[in-house]
């Protein structure tokens, strides 16, 4: 397997095994974690001195070559999303391991349900592979992430603060979290509430990142805003608008240039004008709206509208993705910058152009795209719930996740998840040569 790709699992008991051709030995644990990407306690650690999580649904076992991880899928616990394993050494970094891999076995029959081979050259601790759970099934992806501050570093990083004591050969103690970026053009131009919430999301966005070991990367950010009439009560709320102030946290982070592209859509898509980030409080009363919709058997005269204020009634009020997809890919072919874009794309659903869709995702594959969707609510989403379970493609270039509701998701767990397989893309990307 290359990193970021993933499997899913048929049988119920796996064996996450770590091995090594050379160099100092490496130590494996396993992590619980919920779907917020944290631990509960100390007791979702498996790891050597801590040899079996409540219940045993996992245990740390030897093997010849290295440690492993046994897992009893059907005995996880509900709130268990995720079992990452976990590698380190206490000896140097991981470079100086050779032949490092991981192998994902039937724990019944022995049978190799897929081999992973890594690379590691400064980090000193990584997450070399994890079990998750996707519409109640469970998969396997190859993640390869390392971290340059040890297992203890890596442990906090995951909710174990602090990390535990017992754990063997830990790494040295974690650093502080580096601090977010210098302020970002227009940062300054902000009213001081804004302000203070957008400094404190850029630190929670740097978090996020250096889990996946991105500390320091940019990239384009672009936000696409479903406006089909489902959506009326999320606007009529402030929910969207709240959430494009949530996103432009993640540009500010990323592209330190202050400006962010984003579009509309429906029936049609919509360029809205590019947000400047010192222009936020106007920009989201401007253009964060489901506007002026035609009223059936009348004839209503049009409101006036500000410079470069859509028409909300061209959008229209039907779901059709796959060409909001097609402008965003156009755009992006036609901007060529030297960064990898992230498109941060927001729907409440209703998905009913799944093979087009597809089709548009399946040729953006080989282009230095990531599309992260985020469901708002529990409406039929159609190809994008599945759409990274599909083969045939260079690199896996799309993530998906759905919350009922986004306003009581508190900002560290919406930024780890919508940036949690960013990191697993870039790097598959890298790997296969879609970015240079």
């Amino acid at each position: 397997m290359s990193m970021g790709a993933n499997l899913p699992v048929d049988v119920d008991r796996v064996r996450l095994e770590l091995g090594r051709a050379d160099g100092p030995a490496v130590s494996a644990a396993a992590l619980l974690l919920t779907g917020a990407g944290r631990v509960r306690s100390g007791a979702d650690l498996v790891a050597r001195d801590q040899p079996g999580a409540p219940g045993d649904a996992v245990r740390h076992v030897g093997t010849p070559d290295g440690e492993a991880v046994e897992v009893d899928l059907a005995a996880l616990p509900d709130p268990t999303e995720r079992v990452a394993l976990c590698a380190w050494t206490g000896s140097g970094t991981l470079g100086r391991v050779t032949g490092l891999r991981l192998r994902l076995v039937a724990a019944g029959s022995g049978t190799v349900l897929a081999h992973f081979d890594m690379a590691p050259r400064s980090e000193t601790a990584l997450v070399a592979g994890e079990l998750y759970r996707r519409e109640g099934r469970w998969r396997f992806r190859a993640v390869g992430q390392g971290y340059d501050h040890g297992f203890a570093g890596l442990a906090a990083d995951f909710g174990l603060t602090p990390a535990p004591a017992r754990a063997p050969r830990p790494g040295p103690a974690p650093r502080p979290a580096p601090p977010a970026r210098p302020q970002t053009r227009g940062e300054e131009l902000l009213p001081a509430d804004m302000g203070e919430r957008l400094s404190l999301r850029k630190q929670q966005v740097a978090t996020s990142l250096r889990k996946g070991g991105l500390t320091g990367v940019t990239a384009r950010v672009i936000l696409v805003l479903d406006a089909s009439g489902s959506m009326s009560g999320l606007y009529a709320k402030g929910t969207v608008a709240r959430v494009a102030e949530r996103m432009a946290a993640v540009a500010a982070l990323l592209d330190d240039d202050g400006t962010m592209q984003a579009w509309t859509f429906a029936t049609r898509p919509a360029r809205l004008p590019d947000l400047h980030l010192g222009e936020l409080p106007e920009w989201l009363r401007l253009h964060v709206r489901v506007g002026q919709l035609g009223v059936i058997g009348r004839k209503k005269r049009p409101k006036s509208r500000a410079d470069g204020q859509v028409d909300m009634r061209t959008v229209g009020i039907q779901n059709e993705e796959q060409k909001v997809i097609a402008d965003v890919r156009a755009y992006v072919r036609d901007h060529p910058v030297p960064l990898p874009t992230l498109v941060l794309f927001f729907s409440d659903g209703g998905v009913y152009r799944s093979k087009e869709i597809e089709r548009e995702l399946r040729a953006a594959a080989d282009e230095p795209v990531f599309w992260q969707f985020v469901g708002l609510g529990r409406s039929h989403y159609g190809v994008l719930e599945y759409f990274d379970t599909l083969p045939g493609r260079t690199v896996d270039n799309v993530g998906f996740f759905a919350v009922d509701d986004v306003d009581q998701v508190a900002d560290p767990e919406l930024y780890d998840r919508l940036l949690s397989e960013f990191p697993l893309w870039l790097g598959a990307a890298r790997e296969a040569g879609v970015l240079r």
